[in-house]
């Protein structure tokens, strides 16, 4: 629980739940291959039962800290940074995002969409789910859209969420990780047949890299 100058910092989006922040290669998408230092936000009631970082659903287990901490620290590696979850829409961007934009920061975020967009962005990746679907207002916004397979059916819901998004927008398919051997396949053949579409793989995976 929360003292009421923290909760009241946190709700102002000057302190966030921070899970993790780190230097590495970004694995997937459009920016896949690039130096990216991530930012890892706490806190996520999306569900996924395939999420493969499932400890950062609670954000209570994560402390809040100053956006300014969050930010100086950032702007000692790479100057493209990405902030993820958990689904780090949850709370108010506004505030980091202006910092890192004052240091000279290429900011892009990773997001279900299914909360309000805040913040500065200069990348939006939206990866829709399911279970809590994206937020009308952010589709036009997105300059990539994501979506995993994890079957048949999934397909279905990619074509759905395409028909949401603008022109520009880039379209990528993504096995789930867990089934992938099973699911490139199928992917292969819909891009082929569907060539719009675009393959994403997590190659920080196969690279042995967080």
């Amino acid at each position: 629980m929360l003292n009421p100058k923290t909760k009241q910092l946190v709700d102002a989006g000057k302190m966030l739940p921070l899970m993790e922040a780190f230097y590495t290669i970004q694995g997937e998408g459009f920016h896949k291959g690039t130096a990216a230092f991530f930012i890892r936000i706490g806190g996520c009631d999306v569900g996924c039962h395939w999420c493969d970082v499932k400890e950062s659903w609670n954000a209570e287990l994560h402390p809040p800290t100053a956006v300014s901490q969050i930010a100086n620290q950032a702007q000692n590696y790479s100057n493209t940074i990405v902030v993820t979850g958990g689904e780090p829409l949850m709370w108010d961007m506004g505030p980091l995002t202006k910092l890192l934009h004052k240091k000279g920061l290429q900011t892009h975020i990773e997001t279900s969409g299914a909360y309000p967009l805040t913040g500065q962005w200069d990348w939006v990746c939206l990866s829709p789910k399911k279970r809590k679907q994206p937020r009308a207002e952010i589709y036009p916004k997105s300059h990539e859209l994501k979506v995993i397979i994890y079957n048949k059916d999934d397909f279905k819901f990619a074509e759905e969420q395409a028909q949401k998004v603008s022109d520009r927008c880039i379209l990528y398919l993504q096995p789930e990780w867990s089934v992938r051997e099973k699911i490139i396949p199928m992917i292969v053949d819909y891009v082929m047949n569907h060539p719009k579409w675009k393959i994403s793989l997590q190659t920080h995976k196969y690279l042995n890299i967080p």
